[in-house]
């Protein structure tokens, strides 16, 4: 078994491949404060109602934008899964020309959306990821990694919104019934909701016309599922794009 981790902002997503398939996964709070020992025991913990236990995995992969949390996560592995952890960079064998100026700077998570998105679907796309931030990823039908945007996350507009003010309150993200809100909380929901779906729209737009073609457009990251059937763009929601790119990359540097 493969234990796949990716470490955001906001969340640290990890799952268990038995093979190719994803046999389970999970979301946490990314903490920089929390120890390994903490994390160490929420993941044997989970694991084991999954009748998962260390000795049955055969190795880790870790996607990582969060430096601080990085070593924290690597003793985890190395104290209760007894072995080293791959660490993904920019130099991984991801199947893709990075046509970026400094591919380093780069987000790895980025990488993995890429190489999974392209090794799925081998034609021209664009990868929209919600986030913490929210990034659009562009990729060729040959194989060439153009780069793209990033824009702030919806939750990150939102607690904005709700910290700057000092009466609009914090509220659910999920669509509201009209796109005119009939009190404070569903004027929110409008403006954020039906307002991003539209920064979503016209950015990929906007790039698919710089590219010169109409292209595949695909979703993923967790709120996916609330915003990407309310856009006009995104075709395919993929919610494990990331774990399932983390998988193939480790196969990959094993062969």
């Amino acid at each position: 078994m493969l234990l796949t981790i990716d470490i955001g902002n906001s969340q640290i997503a990890f799952g268990v491949f038995e093979q190719d398939t994803l046999r389970v996964s999970w979301r946490l709070a990314t903490s920089a404060t929390k120890t390994a020992d903490e994390y160490g025991s929420i993941f044997i913990s989970l694991m084991r109602e999954y009748n998962i236990h260390p000795k049955d995995l055969d190795g880790t992969i870790v996607s990582s934008v969060v430096p601080p949390v990085t070593p924290i996560i690597e003793q985890v592995i190395e104290t209760y899964f007894h072995h080293c952890p791959l660490l993904v960079t920019a130099d991984y064998p991801f199947g893709l020309t990075l046509q970026y100026a400094n591919p380093h700077e780069i987000g790895t998570d980025r990488l993995v959306n890429a190489a999974a998105a392209y090794e799925r679907f081998q034609t021209s796309l664009i990868i929209v990821d919600f986030g913490t931030a929210t990034t659009f990823c562009t990729v060729t039908s040959d194989g060439r990694y153009l780069g793209g945007a990033i824009a702030p996350g919806l939750k990150s507009s939102a607690s904005v919104l709700h910290a700057h003010t000092a009466k609009l309150p914090n509220v659910e993200l999920v669509r509201p019934k009209s796109v005119i809100g009939t009190d404070t909380a569903t004027s929110i929901q409008s403006g954020l909701i039906f307002g991003y779906c539209g920064l979503v729209d016209e950015l990929t737009t906007r790039i698919q016309q710089e590219m010169g073609q109409t292209v595949r457009v695909i979703a993923t990251g967790g709120l996916a599922a609330v915003l990407a059937p309310i856009t006009r763009s995104i075709q395919e929601i993929c919610p494990y794009l990331t774990l399932e790119g983390l998988a193939l990359l480790y196969q990959r540097v094993k062969d």
